[in-house]
């Protein structure tokens, strides 16, 4: 397809989408009234109800059926449906305490030009939960996320939580292990995951401490070997100190770390600083991972200051150092509001300098949405000339400049419509994205 027929293409879901806002914009007039979340001076706003446990089974979930318009400088225009599912069941017994639980989230995907392949259906999590065996022993069967500071997966298998001294055990021992899955390549039952965790507390809950290690084996063949450390210290309600490490045992070297802190000696103000290592690390049976890798590291400090009412203000420096780029000196500067009657939003400063054949850029960010009526929200954004990296195995998905809006209308109490039109582009090669979203929520 022409280029100028992409333009026009996109103007014509782009009107459709405005004329279907229109409409739900006037559609909550008629809807039953909602409760708005708010502050304690927020006098005239209704209560937030609250639902109360029973005994027996409770369930609970959301769906959402989202329809999408991509169109994209590096591929075919595409139009993604997908089904969103979400469901909860617990039981709770006769002191209202849950015994058991079950939770689950997929989806249903297909892409109506047929033409892109990761609009696919996918079963994100699903498991069994128990909790409070012999007062020691919980457990979760199925699919589900792990994540530890040795690794993280989704693995399809069994994991148990053993705490010797019962619920108020300073340590508890985890263990993990199934199937490792993998969404981009075929599913083998010789793709394996196993690993386990000691978390602790000590010194009267100030400190929380972990160590943890994760094996994963694809085709029978060991793939990747970490063991990760992590710890977090408060210092009497004035400082935290925190930190995570990650050793690949295969490449025999440190693959993350991390060391931060967190002073917060008055309500008003916060001081955060930060240090930042990162080393990729590939399978062991990847054609990757016979290439050289690059490290990253980062240095940050963040000053932040609370006016109150929602409202604060940052200042926040970072070096980025690079291997294959120039290194950078990031200085970012601005004001957020949280909503505590109709309007939210922020907007800061972006300097960025990387010296003579850097990326050097002076750019923006903002964000700004105001409350309409108690059904109906709107906002508009926009990144201009702020770099924002992501590299993966297959393609480096640098974007440089965003620009969105974005609409929610509360139709009724378990029921929405949100919208969203955005367009994003880079400075470089990877080019620039159109797209338009339309989806309905349902809560039970």
């Amino acid at each position: 397809m022409a280029s100028s027929d992409k333009s026009v293409a996109f103007d014509t879901i782009t009107a459709l989408a405005l004329a279907a806002l229109a409409l739900f914009i006037a559609a909550p007039a008629a809807a039953q009234p909602l409760p708005l979340t708010g502050t304690v001076e927020d006098d005239d706003l209704p209560p937030i109800f609250i639902e109360e446990a029973t005994p027996g089974v409770a369930i609970s979930g959301r769906t959402s059926s989202e329809i999408q318009y991509r169109d994209e400088s590096r591929r075919p225009d595409s139009v993604p449906v997908f089904q969103y599912m979400l469901l909860n069941l617990r039981h709770f017994d006769e002191n209202v305490e849950e015994k058991y639980s079950f939770h689950a989230y997929g989806r249903l995907g297909t892409d109506l030009k047929n033409e892109d392949d990761w609009a696919d259906s996918r079963l994100y999590y699903a498991y069994y939960q128990q909790e409070g065996l012999l007062d020691m022993i919980d457990l979760r069967l199925g699919r589900q996320f792990i994540s530890v500071t040795a690794g993280a997966s989704l693995l399809d298998g069994l994991t148990l939580d053993f705490r010797p001294g019962g619920p108020a055990s300073p340590l508890t021992f985890s263990v993990f292990g199934g199937g490792d899955v993998a969404y981009y390549t075929s599913y083998s039952a010789k793709d394996t995951l196993m690993g386990g965790e000691i978390r602790g507390r000590f010194w009267e809950d100030n400190l929380v401490a972990g160590i943890s290690y994760a094996q994963r084996r694809e085709d029978s063949d060991k793939a990747t070997e970490l063991i990760g450390a992590d710890f977090d210290y408060g210092f009497r309600q004035l400082l935290n100190l925190y930190g995570e490490i990650q050793y690949d045992y295969l490449g025999d070297r440190v693959s993350y770390g991390l060391i931060g802190s967190n002073y917060h000696r008055s309500d008003r103000w916060g001081l955060r600083t930060e240090y930042l290592y990162s080393l990729p690390v590939f399978s062991a049976t990847s054609i990757y991972s016979v290439f050289a890798v690059s490290e990253y590291q980062e240095a940050m400090a963040e000053l932040n200051y609370y006016h109150g009412d929602g409202l604060r203000s940052f200042i926040r420096y970072s070096r980025e150092i690079y291997e294959d780029y120039r290194d950078a000196d990031v200085l970012e500067a601005g004001l957020q509001q949280t909503r505590v009657q109709r309007f939210s939003g922020h907007l800061s400063g972006v300097w960025r300098h990387a010296g003579s054949g850097g990326q050097d850029m002076h750019g923006v960010r903002a964000r700004a949405a105001w409350l309409f009526t108690p059904h109906v929200q709107a906002g508009v954004g926009a990144e201009i000339d702020v770099l924002e990296r992501r590299l993966d195995e297959f393609e480096d998905d640098t974007l440089s400049q965003r620009y969105w809006t974005d609409i929610t209308a509360r139709l009724a109490r378990d029921l929405d419509l949100q919208a969203r039109l955005e367009r994003a582009q880079s400075s470089g090669y990877w080019g620039y994205h159109n797209r338009a979203t339309l989806r309905l929520n349902y809560t039970f």
